[in-house]
């Protein structure tokens, strides 16, 4: 299941990127729903919301060390399928940010929704895995069992 969450993320996101590349000009808005959602081609430089512009080697860096331990943690044990779904979305948009920066030195944004930066599949894997996470985080620690708080002797 893992690979094909990947594979199709990774897919979808790439495929999507060619497609604003080709059709688009950069910095020039199409609308789709006008005042709601365009399409607009920018080449993002930076982290999330455009910080950290141009330090690609930090980025690059830091995709590939994530990629590497979230492949570890996969492979390590057995895990809830909810936690796997979450991992393996944040590993293929890692995965699709980092080939943007090794093949053109930014990553290629193009879906506009005017209340938000400009972002792409990638970006939106990363910000959907992350959220399941800490929702299976969380649901993790609710359902251990409660003990009694005991008074230590010391």
């Amino acid at each position: 299941m893992v690979f094909i969450i990947v594979t199709a993320t990774l897919a979808l996101d790439q495929l999507t990127k060619f497609i604003a590349a080709k059709n688009l000009f950069y910095g020039h808005s199409v609308p789709v729903i006008k005042g709601f959602f365009h399409f607009t081609l920018i080449h993002n430089r930076g982290a999330a919301f455009g910080i950290l512009k141009n330090q690609i080697p930090l980025f690059i860096f830091s995709s590939i060390i994530a990629a590497v331990l979230i492949f570890f943690e996969l492979r390590s044990k057995k895990h809830r399928r909810l936690y796997e779904v979450a991992l393996s979305l944040i590993l293929a948009g890692a995965l699709g940010n980092l080939i943007d920066r090794l093949l053109f030195g930014y990553v290629i944004d193009f879906l506009d929704f005017r209340v938000w930066p400009v972002f792409n599949i990638a970006d939106s894997a990363v910000t959907v895995g992350a959220i399941l996470l800490a929702w299976t985080i969380i649901r993790t620690k609710d359902q251990r069992p409660k003990t009694k708080n005991k008074k230590s002797l010391i």
